[in-house]
C-alpha cells in the first residue's frame, strides 16, 4: 500500500524547497522595509498637513528629499510640529496695516515689477481750466 508521494509532501521534500522559502522571506523582508522607508520619509509631510500648516507641501518636498542626507529630513520633522498660528491683519493698527500694505507693495514691485496701485473706480471730471493771465494772447 505504499503510494508515491502526493503534492504537498512532494513540493517539501524537493531538494529547492527551503530556497524558495528563503526567498520568499527575504522578498517580504525587504520589500517591507521599503514600504517602511517610504512611510518615515513622508511622515513630516503627512504631519504638516495633518496641523494645516501654512508651509505644509514645502515640509512634504523636503521631507522626501531628506533620504540624501539625515539632516535635511530631521529639519523638514521640526519643521512640520512649528506653531502655525496665523496672525490676522485686520486686527492690527492702523498704523502697522499702512506700513505692511507698503512692505508688501514695495516687495511686489521688486519681485513681479508690479505696482500695487489700482486705476481710480471712477473717472474724474475736472472743471475746465481757467485762462492764465500770464498769457497774451
Amino acid at each position: 500500500m505504499e503510494q508515491t508521494e502526493s503534492g504537498w509532501a512532494a513540493i517539501q521534500n524537493s531538494y529547492y524547497f527551503w530556497d524558495f522559502v528563503a526567498l520568499g522571506c527575504g522578498m517580504i523582508c525587504v520589500f517591507g522595509g521599503l514600504a517602511a522607508f517610504a512611510w518615515v520619509l513622508g511622515l513630516p509631510g503627512r504631519i504638516a498637513v495633518a496641523r494645516n500648516h501654512p508651509e505644509a507641501e514645502a515640509v512634504y518636498a523636503m521631507g522626501w528629499t531628506g533620504f540624501l542626507a539625515v539632516v535635511p529630513w530631521i529639519q523638514a520633522f521640526t519643521w512640520a510640529f512649528k506653531p502655525t498660528e496665523v496672525i490676522d491683519i485686520r486686527r492690527f493698527p492702523d498704523e502697522e496695516r499702512e506700513a505692511i500694505k507698503a512692505d508688501l507693495a514695495r516687495l511686489k514691485k521688486y519681485a513681479y515689477g508690479q505696482d500695487d496701485q489700482e486705476p481710480p473706480a471712477e473717472p474724474r471730471s475736472e472743471p475746465p481750466a481757467a485762462p492764465s493771465a500770464d498769457r497774451e494772447g
